[in-house]
């Protein structure tokens, strides 16, 4: 019966996780992000947390090619700070049933990137783990967050700037109405999954 027991806990294992193979935990493959996972908190646009618990999950590749990047800023000073990576399709089914039918929340119908572990929202912090002045914060939705939007101080132009020029060297490319949203391209079209982490 134990044997039995044990085959039947692998197997299951290997059902939860077996397509999921190809996905790491950030923080096991770098000890140097800082993170601040909005949606496992209200602090977010939608007012509610719509995670159990906030983890940093993305595909292999996605997660190997954040960590060159951040060694990049990690030269001139700064690191990478997550606000959401992997999302899994039932949270996307939530946030859809939170606010549908918007620009801002992709419909769980086709998925999203974040879906796909092909994409994260983040931004820069210095030594001290203050974030760079992006001339909004994360999860405003307005012209002023859009990469065209140029009255922004030299400042904030340019800290934008450092962040899609060296994230574009690493394959990540930008979308135009979120500077914080960036997407792993070898991964854009990979599948959408639905595996949810396991909280402590």
């Amino acid at each position: 019966m134990k044997l039995i027991i044990t085959f039947l806990s692998a197997l299951l294992s290997f059902v939860v996780w077996g397509q999921q193979s190809d996905f790491v935990r950030l923080k096991d493959l770098s000890a140097d992000f800082v993170y601040e996972l909005k949606y496992a908190t209200p602090d977010n646009f939608l007012k509610q947390a719509v995670y159990d618990c906030g983890e940093c999950y993305l595909r292999k590749s996605t997660a190997e090619a954040l960590v060159k990047a951040n060694e990049a800023f990690k030269q001139l000073g700064y690191r990478i700070k997550l606000f959401d990576c992997y999302r899994p399709l039932s949270v996307q089914k939530k946030m859809w049933k939170i606010l549908p039918g918007t620009h801002y929340v992709a419909n769980p119908a086709k998925g999203s990137k974040h879906n796909r572990g092909a994409a994260v929202d983040l931004t820069l912090v210095d030594a001290q783990g203050k974030e760079l002045n992006m001339g909004t914060p994360f999860d405003f939705f307005g012209k002023e967050a859009h990469h065209t939007y140029t009255e922004h101080p030299k400042e904030v132009l340019e800290n934008r700037k450092l962040l899609k020029e060296t994230l574009n060297k690493y394959n990540f490319k930008s979308i135009y109405s979120e500077w914080w949203h960036y997407e792993y391209r070898p991964e854009m079209q990979s599948k959408v999954e639905n595996f949810e982490w396991q909280c402590n």
